[in-house]
């Protein structure tokens, strides 16, 4: 993986916590990386290079007016401010490449002197175990603070640790020992086409991506929320204000839409335009 900084800009120096993605149902990780960013005004850095992700390019994703700058597959965002980087991606990882990448970007985060990486994703509702009712939107969390996935930080602000994972179950330490580098991935393990129950979880990008921080000695914490597919920005809303809260973010109010968070201007387009009235 390269990582190509834009002519005049840098990485500020007092930056120690990455925020970044990982792809999921509804895509709701990749939303609330929007939101955070158009709402600190991160300023985009740089872009990274990986031979494991899909080629796609599109328009700026949070300016209305044309500045000639093209939306990348994996861009990088500083927002000095807060004292943190963000990667937005923006297209898939090649089928069975997840670990590779998850490994390069672990070697990105300590290379730029990372000592905390967030990760933000969704799971699927369907296979939420026991549904609360008692509030709203659900947060759980899944931290290599302790063995066992628990963090007092994330426990304090009120949020669930991730009951599925079990570090001892087979999948999770055969993914363990490969981000470690010390095994090769088996094609007739179950990481790609249909898993078993319970290796469905660990063959996901997020838990590719904790196993990989982890092994590189790196705090990770994952936030994530269940979902189903269609309208995901109320979950988006929800995971970025959760990280906005365990890491104190100071947002940008000053806009002209109102309210906390600075609504990216490429959401307008999200979902399409409203149906014909005209046909009921």
């Amino acid at each position: 993986m390269e990582f190509i900084i834009e002519e005049g800009k840098c990485l500020d120096k007092g930056t120690s916590t990455l925020i970044l993605p990982a792809l999921s149902i509804g895509n709701v990780g990749q939303l609330a990386v929007d939101l955070l960013v158009s709402s600190t005004r991160a300023e985009r850095i740089g872009y990274l290079d990986d031979p494991y992700i899909l080629p796609c390019v599109g328009n700026d994703a949070y300016g209305p007016t044309p500045c000639g700058e093209l939306a990348l597959p994996l861009e990088a965002y500083d927002s000095r401010n807060n004292r943190v980087a963000l990667v937005q991606q923006r297209s898939p990882v090649v089928k069975g490449m997840m670990v590779g990448f998850a490994k390069n970007l672990a070697d990105f985060a300590v290379a730029a002197g990372m000592n905390h990486v967030l990760v933000l994703s969704s799971l699927e509702f369907m296979r939420l175990q026991k549904i609360d009712t008692s509030s709203g939107m659900q947060i759980y969390y899944l931290s290599s603070t302790n063995t066992d996935g628990t963090d007092d930080c994330c426990e304090r602000l009120g949020w669930k640790k991730w009951q599925e994972y079990n570090p001892d179950q087979r999948t999770w330490k055969y993914l363990s020992t490969l981000a470690e580098g010390n095994a090769r991935q088996d094609d007739n393990l179950p990481f790609e086409d249909e898993p078993e129950d319970e290796d469905y979880y660990p063959s996901l990008p997020f838990a590719a991506l904790f196993s990989c921080f982890k092994a590189k000695g790196i705090k990770v914490t994952c936030l994530m929320c269940y979902c189903s597919e269609g309208d995901n920005t109320p979950d988006a809303f929800g995971l970025a204000e959760a990280t906005s809260k365990l890491l104190g973010l100071s947002l940008d109010n000053s806009h002209e839409e109102g309210g906390k968070w600075r609504i990216p201007f490429s959401w307008r387009t999200l979902y399409g335009p409203p149906p014909d009235l005209s046909m009921f």
